[in-house]
């Protein structure tokens, strides 16, 4: 009887663990990830209580792996203010994450030079980690997106016989990426391909709706990719508003004055995918061209 209980308590523990383990590898929801990084930024921008936003994105960044978002930067605004106020952000280990989301978007992270060296990082340092990046990226991705980027502008928009055509040849490929390594993302192969190609993967998105054979498995791939971390929430936004934008009808994520006055509903349907309110988008976009040093001028 003892060892029957012994048993069944032992069964009962490893159920547990392993109900545990399962629980610590299920993946993060990137679109609760977005929707926070759009709360701090707003504590931030709107509420001009940079401090506090420091310290949410602190505490957020220990639990999510940190994207650096177009325009709204939120890694390294996080970096620049933590600085600014002397508060722990890890240093060396945070930095070189910069670096490499940076380098992800393009970036050569000259700006910051003089921020690295106050951290013990030199100018060789930056280029040396960005070239062993480079080193490890995927060339067939490059290659065959180096191709398809150029693809997706011939023929627009007068010869739209080879337009249709070559977005159907773009759709496929797309979908065995999908198969093969997942979403194409820049940590997989840069922002830029040969011949300084620029891997437009949001206009190149736009056009997938022109394939109805495709786009429900692209859209339904996309949406898994935009929860996993990797597909930006506005790439896919775009891609499905634009039949709706094209045909000036009522988008679900964008707003068009001339179409619909409903902005209490877009905004909704914004937050559920991870996008700030319009307001908030509005003032993102006026302050992305100004730089992250200059809006360091209004905080105290």
């Amino acid at each position: 009887m003892m060892n029957k209980y012994i048993s069944i308590c032992r069964l009962f523990l490893v159920i547990i663990t392993i109900s545990i383990f399962f629980t610590a590898c299920k993946k993060k929801n990137y679109i609760v990830y977005y929707q926070k990084v759009n709360e701090i930024d707003s504590i931030y921008r709107i509420a001009h209580n940079p401090k506090l936003a420091v310290e949410k994105y602190k505490k957020l960044f220990e639990e999510y792996k940190p994207k650096n978002q177009e325009r709204i930067n939120e890694y390294e605004t996080y970096i620049v203010l933590a600085d600014h106020y002397n508060i722990d952000f890890g240093d060396k280990k945070s930095l070189k994450k910069l670096i490499l989301l940076k380098a992800e978007q393009g970036g050569n992270c000259r700006e910051y030079y003089s921020l690295f060296k106050k951290y013990g990082i030199d100018s060789a340092d930056v280029k040396e980690q960005i070239s062993d990046w480079k080193k490890n990226l995927n060339q067939r991705l490059i290659d065959s997106f180096t191709v398809a980027m150029k693809r997706d502008q011939e023929g627009r928009p007068i010869d739209t016989a080879l337009a249709q055509k070559n977005v159907m040849k773009n759709a496929r490929l797309l979908l065995w990426t999908f198969k093969k390594y997942g979403y194409p993302t820049p940590q997989k192969m840069g922002a830029m391909g040969h011949k300084d190609t620029f891997f437009a993967m949001t206009t190149f998105l736009t056009h997938m709706n022109e394939t109805k054979e495709y786009y429900p498995q692209i859209k339904t791939k996309l949406y898994e990719y935009v929860k996993s971390g990797d597909c930006p929430p506005r790439d896919y936004v775009l891609m499905i508003d634009n039949p709706a934008f094209l045909a000036d009808k009522e988008r679900i994520y964008g707003f068009n004055p001339g179409v619909s006055t409903d902005s209490a509903k877009i905004n909704r349907n914004r937050k559920s995918i991870g996008l700030p309110s319009l307001k908030h988008t509005n003032l993102i976009i006026k302050d992305s061209s100004k730089p992250i040093w200059e809006l360091l001028k209004n905080v105290k």
